[in-house]
């Protein structure tokens, strides 16, 4: 058994059900049989993990992909370089809706898809008073990014038709609860939980509204990378393993039981139901479908939806900044010694499959998950958007 040497890596999480690899790599020992010794510091919100990562409290971090893409191009908070060298999680959001919300949308006959219930919960919205306060849990986020797009599709305007706040998941529910918000998208387990203590319903899970959609991905902080090579290599290598075992529906028992427990504590039924093959309406992925891929053009959809919202200067080289901060590179030789088959490229069009398919990779193809948008357009690197024959 390998022995952790060194100083301790600092990671940080915060109260979800997709930081489980991070848990399981830590309290199986994964990490330490790989000589790597981890330190989960668990934040009260995406704000606290960035700021922390770019004054370098800490070392590496369950992330979203947005705000490490927003972090690295300086749009937001202190400057920091970030690098993401693999993808944590796929799926698992969801957009949950207070009673009346709920009522008007889901009553009758169930929404046909998510372009049926986006137009149902627009008729919704007419005829309010004032644009509904609706939660997500940064301005930055996967979460906003999807709610958006869905909401763009059904004909609602995101930035005239809802009122957006910025609220931690793990607060979203009671908000709800309380009446302060109209609904939320965020992940697991609080979506579930809502509809669990009655607060809420869940309209739709975020995979509807993109199919097979990366989540949270590992960002690091660029200078703790370069100095620390081969206790990177051993971290990516953990979460690899941990990984695996998470995608397990017979693993979830454990795994949900491993985020009830401290550090997490979250609610054991709420979060079992989100884990592959539990009950939720939506599923966190953690390896099928190379999940744990950091996709280049991941990134650029990321950055061209901030784009489209005018977050980014439209002059911004959306390649170039994808490139720079997802490294696929960095995850090689983590990859090839956990016998994983290797994409022949890094990105590749996104919206283009209704059904599973197959990748190009080395040794062998890789099994992937349909990843159909839910207004059918296919997204290429270059940032053009065709509709689906």
């Amino acid at each position: 058994m390998s022995r952790a040497t060194g100083a301790p890596v600092r990671f940080g999480v915060l109260r979800l059900a997709d930081s489980a690899p991070s848990l399981v790599a830590v309290q199986r020992g994964l990490f330490r049989e790989l000589g790597v010794q981890v330190e989960l510091s668990v934040e009260a919100s995406w704000a606290n993990i960035a700021d922390k990562l770019a004054y370098g409290l800490l070392d590496a971090a369950s992330m979203l992909p947005p705000l490490a893409l927003a972090a690295s191009l300086g749009l937001r908070g202190p400057p920091g370089r970030l690098l993401v060298p693999m993808g944590l999680s796929g799926g698992g959001n969801t957009i949950a809706v207070g009673r009346a919300a709920a009522e008007a949308v889901l009553a009758g006959s169930a929404p046909i898809d998510a372009l049926d219930a986006g137009r149902r919960f627009g008729a919704w919205l007419r005829t309010q008073r004032t644009p509904p306060r609706f939660a997500v849990v940064h301005a930055f986020s996967t979460h906003n990014l999807l709610l958006r797009y869905w909401l763009a599709a059904s004909g609602v305007d995101p930035d005239r038709d809802i009122s957006a706040v910025v609220i931690p998941p793990e607060r979203v529910e009671a908000a709800l609860a309380e009446g302060d918000i109209a609904g939320f998208c965020a992940g697991g387990p609080w979506g579930e939980l809502a509809a669990e203590r009655g607060s809420g319903r869940v309209l739709l899970g975020t995979s509807s509204i993109w199919g097979s959609h990366p989540e949270k991905c590992l960002a690091v902080a660029e200078p703790w990378a370069k100095a620390n090579p081969a206790t990177l290599n051993g971290l990516l290598r953990g979460l690899l393993q941990a990984q695996r075992i998470c995608e397990q529906p017979d693993a979830a028992p454990e795994v949900g039981r491993c985020l009830a427990a401290p550090p997490l504590e979250l609610p054991l039924a709420a979060s079992r139901a989100c884990l592959p093959g539990g009950a939720a309406t939506e599923h966190v992925r953690f390896h099928a479908g190379a999940v744990w891929f950091p996709w280049r053009s991941h990134a650029a959809w990321f950055l061209e939806q901030m784009r489209r919202w005018g977050w980014l200067d439209p002059g911004t080289d959306v390649v170039q900044a994808a490139h720079s901060t997802y490294r696929p590179d960095l995850l090689a030789t983590a990859a090839a010694e956990e016998g994983l088959a290797w994409p022949e490229e890094d990105s590749k069009p996104e919206g283009a499959h209704g059904a599973a398919w197959t990748l190009p990779a080395r040794p062998t193809p890789l099994e992937m998950r349909a990843d159909q948008f839910c207004d059918r357009l296919v997204f290429s690197q270059s940032g053009a958007e065709v509709t689906k024959n």
